[in-house]
């Protein structure tokens, strides 16, 4: 491509005929993404109604199944307490294992003293 050694803008005549179709190809580009940038604006400074209500619609429904995620948690932990209480002897719930075996022995160790 034969540029002058002026330094200045090629004038519109000494552009090939791509080179023009490519540059009109870009004003059009850049049009269209004028329009898309002031539709975009319009769109986020006036939410529509029907957007409006959708995200209702979906707080609604995120509320309710978040509602139902604490109300099984919640079920699961106290039928593990209920479970861990039965299994303890009917004890308060929580206790550990190492802790009725210990009383266990200790029972044990009782009885065999008394036998004597």
């Amino acid at each position: 491509m034969d540029q002058p050694h002026g330094g200045g803008l090629i004038s519109p005549p000494e552009l090939s005929p791509m080179e023009q179709e490519i540059l009109e190809e870009y004003e059009r580009l850049a049009t269209n993404m004028k329009t898309l940038a002031t539709l975009l604006d319009t769109l986020a400074s006036n939410p529509t109604v029907g957007i409006l209500d959708g995200l209702r619609e979906l707080e609604r429904k995120t509320s309710l199944a978040f509602t139902l995620l604490k109300a099984s948690v919640y079920s699961i932990v106290l039928q593990q307490e209920i479970d861990w209480g039965a299994g303890a002897g009917g004890g308060a719930g929580g206790g550990n294992d190492e802790g009725e075996e210990e009383k266990g022995e200790e029972d044990g160790e009782e009885e065999d003293d008394m036998e004597e």
